[in-house]
């Protein structure tokens, strides 16, 4: 007796169809699993059994039983193939007639027969959708999970002897149903609450280039004496930060739900992710025998802040290069090739100097000129070029620390930055981008058109300083910023001028 079920595998992020046959015969007792299963799959067995038998139904006792994980030359791994196996043996052993074909199986079987929250749930019924499947039965602890899905017939399971009388319609199960209150919820994050720009005394120069890189996504660096306030100006900067869009949270969801972080709703604020200096490259870029993703995948549509960056290993450092260029990481194992999405604002922080205060005009400096030298060495040329903005950070004066005047606070400001975002939504409408930072070649030319005597400042300032030819095109977008910021569709000389003082100068 054969029988055939759909499920779905997990590569990263990517999704891939799985049928789940199973054929069962008269003969000495065997089970057997095919198909590149990994050992959580081959522990399903015991798993199957108590749960079949708790569960009130037969289990085929004296049945050669083999179940094959199609296509046989894929890596499975994983328990969410516990529900389609389950319900095979069942419908096979119990002669039951069922129609299985538009229909996508996911969910751990607990030995009591009840279904435990899976893992990358999400991504899994994004696929079915995409694929045309009109239903999947997931376990009930899911379904906020996917609350947000339309298009998809969404069965939550408690139980396997729930599904399988809802199989054979003598009790079926209340079948989902997607509402506009439950299609977007906003999901508040902490850090929003936590810190406001109204906190920051003075700093006025670097909370400008903040709003700047929140309205176009661009990278930062922050680089002052200990105590001027670079952590607290970067750990301000989601409140500033506009909500994700529909397309964006989407995306944000799938990373998440595949981490294994649980999510009530689809979340609206965008992630904010802080490495220690003493991370591995693995958790920061994404890996392991079945790879997962990384701190920087994590902090995809949001930002990444790492704070004291010449303390982290060069080597990890020089991996970002390829994310910070591209908006993606590829991440290859001997089993396969994984790309993650790694789109998201590098925030970082740095002292000019192993003992904090070259330069300051208080302390006495103690470093030696060949510490001063390796230190700044941590960071080489090609990564100091990937990021658009480079702001010294000042002590501030006595007068400055102890006045208590009021200052702008981050609503007012996330106001102006929500107003860019709109202008760079509607530009790229077209184009499968939402952001300034992310322009190509092609873009730049199209959207970045100078005018005469800002094409001269721009000429200038290259030729004097040396620049490279990103350095260019990152002096170009930073400026098609400043001008969505003040509602200028045209990029004018002082906008030039403004994003040419935030960068990084070799000369």
């Amino acid at each position: 007796m054969f029988i055939k079920l759909k499920s779905a595998t997990l590569y990263g992020l990517e999704c891939r169809a799985v049928d789940v046959e199973i054929d069962i015969n008269r003969g000495q007792n065997n089970f057997v699993i095919v198909g590149l299963p990994d050992t959580s799959i081959q522990e399903a067995k015991p798993r199957l059994y108590c749960a079949i038998k708790n569960s009130g139904f037969d289990y085929p006792y004296n049945y050669r039983i083999l179940v094959n994980l199609a296509p046989a030359d894929l890596h499975k791994e994983g328990s969410f193939y516990d529900l389609a196996m389950a319900v095979g043996l069942v419908c096979l052993h119990q002669g039951y007639k069922c129609f299985f074909e538009d229909s996508l199986f996911v969910g751990e079987l607990a030995l009591d027969g009840s279904l435990r929250p899976t893992t990358g749930v999400f991504p899994l019924a994004c696929y079915a959708r995409e694929q045309g499947f009109k239903k999947i039965f997931l376990p009930s602890a899911n379904l906020n999970e996917v609350s947000s899905l339309n298009n998809l017939d969404i069965y939550p399971t408690d139980n396997l002897k729930q599904l399988i009388n809802h199989l054979n319609n003598k009790q079926l199960i209340a079948k989902f149903e997607t509402t506009d209150k439950n299609k977007i919820k906003i999901k508040n994050n902490p850090i929003i609450n936590q810190f406001d720009f109204s906190q920051i005394k003075g700093q006025n120069f670097a909370k400008r280039a903040l709003e700047i890189a929140a309205s176009g996504g661009h990278n930062l660096l922050l680089n002052g004496q200990p105590g001027a306030g670079k952590t607290l100006l970067a750990r301000s900067l989601p409140s500033i930060l506009p909500p994700l869009s529909f397309e964006e949270a989407l995306e944000v969801a799938k990373i998440y739900s595949v981490a294994g972080q649980s999510f009530d709703c689809l979340p609206q604020t965008r992630p904010f992710r802080s490495p220690h200096h003493t991370a591995s490259t693995a958790s920061l870029i994404g890996g392991g025998r079945h790879p997962k993703p990384g701190e920087i995948t994590l902090a995809h549509r949001g930002v990444l802040f790492m704070d004291e960056l010449p303390e982290f290993n060069r080597s990890l450092l020089e991996s970002l290069r390829q994310p910070l260029e591209d908006g993606l990481v590829t991440v290859t194992r001997i089993r396969g090739r994984c790309v993650f999405p790694a789109r998201f604002m590098l925030i970082a922080s740095q002292n000019p100097c192993p003992c904090g205060y070259y330069g300051d005009p208080q302390q006495n400096c103690v470093c030696t000129v060949n510490q001063i030298s390796n230190y700044n060495k941590k960071l080489s040329g090609p990564m100091m070029d990937r990021i658009d903005m480079h702001v010294q950070v000042a002590r501030l004066p006595t007068e400055k620390l102890i006045n208590n005047q009021e200052t702008e606070n981050s609503s007012t400001i996330r106001q102006r930055v929500k107003a860019a975002r709109q202008i760079q939504t509607k530009r790229f409408a077209n184009h499968k981008i939402y952001s300034n930072s992310e322009m190509d070649g092609a873009l730049i030319k199209k959207f970045c058109c100078l005018p005469k005597p800002a094409q001269k400042i721009l000429f200038n300032a290259v030729d004097h300083f040396g620049l490279s030819a990103r350095s260019h095109d990152r002096i170009l977008k930073v400026s098609r910023t400043i001008a969505d910021l003040e509602q200028s569709d045209v990029i004018n000389a002082n906008h030039i001028a403004e994003a040419l003082q935030y960068r990084f100068k070799q000369n």
